[in-house]
């Protein structure tokens, strides 16, 4: 492996500032532990983390490509990886009082039903690539990468969205109770948008 397991631990991080934001899939998380607890919240996670892992290694082989051809690409997507978290994070913070739409596609009832779900929301969404590729240059040197590395980023990414979402399953009484109020839904989306505002200052001198 050429990246570092402090590179590794960065990303994680990151990944896991980004999954403190809500958004649809967080309420098709509570509706469908409250229509059929834990077992119908399982299957929608393991869909959304194997879409993210597709996502980050498309992402990381493409984008490697273009760090390895080109001269000071990697300098280059490093910036824009930074300008990439300040923009989100202004963004979230300036739509911190919006409140969530929910996807009733995401909550229909099944286990296949909900993986199927997951998997639809993430692979169907050119976001998602375009947030990898905005991302993963500001933590890796994605010109040196080897297929160890591009395992362990997508075991990183698969990990991140999974763990997060099945605590907010088994957590979904907190979980409900600030997507209810307006109050701690903006305090979540404030301090969330900080957070990748700082992340982005912090890559450059990474």
């Amino acid at each position: 492996m050429t990246i570092t397991l402090t590179e590794l631990g960065f990303y994680i991080v990151g990944l896991y500032i980004l999954f403190l934001t809500p958004g649809p899939v967080w309420v098709a998380l509570v509706a469908r532990v409250m229509a059929g607890g834990f077992a119908q919240a399982w299957p929608l996670a393991m869909g959304v983390a194997i879409g993210d892992i597709f996502w980050s290694v498309l992402a990381a082989l493409g984008m490697g490509w273009v760090a390895s051809s080109f001269g000071n690409a990697m300098l280059i997507l490093k910036i824009v990886a930074a300008l990439f978290f300040i923009w989100l994070g202004v963004t979230i913070i300036r739509s911190a009082d919006h409140k969530i739409t929910k996807d009733r596609k995401l909550t229909r009832p099944g286990i296949w039903a909900g993986f199927v779900a997951g998997l639809i929301v993430i692979i169907a969404n050119p976001k998602a690539i375009l947030f990898y590729m905005g991302v993963l240059p500001g933590f890796f040197d994605l010109s040196r990468l080897t297929t160890p590395d591009i395992v362990a980023i997508g075991t990183a990414s698969f990990i991140v969205p999974l763990t997060g979402n099945l605590g907010m399953a088994f957590f979904i009484d907190r979980a409900r109770k600030l997507l209810s109020s307006p109050t701690g839904l903006r305090r979540m989306n404030m301090a969330a948008g900080s957070m990748l505002i700082l992340v982005g200052i912090v890559i450059p001198f990474t």
